[in-house]
């Protein structure tokens, strides 16, 4: 791509900081920095580049210095399984909010109508999740707890232990200090169980993550609950009907690694 010379100045004008006053760039604030250049132009030049000066991303940067050796485990498990193992990935969701909010239709004067709920909300309590995904099936298997300490942990994996005796176990989880306590009596009571643990701030390795999300959006988000134990039957359902047509997830990256970002837009470019 040929980049002409007010293009140049406009990319480059993006990696020097914005006036006294602003966090960031916009059209007009370039175009009167730039002095000769109009707004429109600039968004002409930002449209063909794509880029977006208003849309913010945020994003969790993991720093474990192993990270590559424990990606790798976790990905094997994903792609070449032990021969007649179990692998699952297990994690919590903690703190389910019990919310009672009003809900409705309403139409506009335009003739659109659309569903929606209050912002206005009864608290009711809220309840614990623990969750274990069969990775070859797709399966998820749950419990309800109040809390989330190592003793709802332990009894959440003997109850997932049960339904496998005398198989193998490899269980994904992630760094909180209830699945890794510097003297694990439980584990080590438990020799056909092996732990695989994510590398730090890297959670989305973890394929249970992606059925918290399915979750929320298909059960949670937006509903009205007047107490815990709604929150706790509307899951269950969900996870009844889930499990009639569970498949796996299709994991396809055999590479991951640990991205970082760039601190201009001209290394961004490089």
């Amino acid at each position: 791509m040929i980049i002409c010379r007010d293009e140049r100045r406009i990319i480059a004008a993006l990696d020097a900081p914005p006036p006294a006053g602003y966090a960031r760039w916009n059209g007009p604030l370039l175009a009167k920095h730039l002095g000769d250049i109009s707004k429109h132009q600039i968004w002409r030049v930002l449209r063909e580049h794509e880029i977006s000066l208003e849309r913010r991303r945020s994003w969790c940067i993991s720093t474990d210095p192993a990270f590559a050796q424990k990606a790798t485990d976790i990905v094997a498990l994903y792609l070449q399984p032990p021969e007649n193992a179990v692998v699952l990935s297990v994690d919590e969701k903690p703190h389910i909010q019990a919310l009672e909010r009003a809900q409705g239709w309403l139409k506009l004067p335009n003739g659109k109508a659309f569903t929606g709920f209050n912002h206005e909300y009864k608290r009711h309590g809220t309840t614990t999740l623990f969750a274990a995904l069969e990775v070859a099936t797709g399966l998820v298997k749950a419990g309800h707890y109040r809390r989330r300490r190592r003793v709802e942990f332990l009894h959440f994996m003997n109850r997932v232990l049960a339904e496998h005796p005398g198989q193998e176990i490899h269980v994904i989880l992630d760094n909180l200090n209830t699945h890794k306590p510097k003297h694990d009596r439980w584990l080590a009571r438990h020799k056909n169980v092996h732990f695989h643990f994510t590398p730090t701030h890297a959670s989305w390795l973890n394929q249970v993550e992606v059925w918290f999300s399915i979750l929320s959006s298909n059960a949670l988000a937006g509903a009205s609950f007047t107490s815990p134990r709604q929150v706790r039957e509307q899951i269950d359902a969900f996870i009844a009907a889930y499990n009639q047509d569970a498949h796996p997830f299709a994991w396809t990256k055999q590479v991951v690694f640990s991205k970082h970002p760039r601190s201009t837009y001209a290394n961004l470019r490089h």
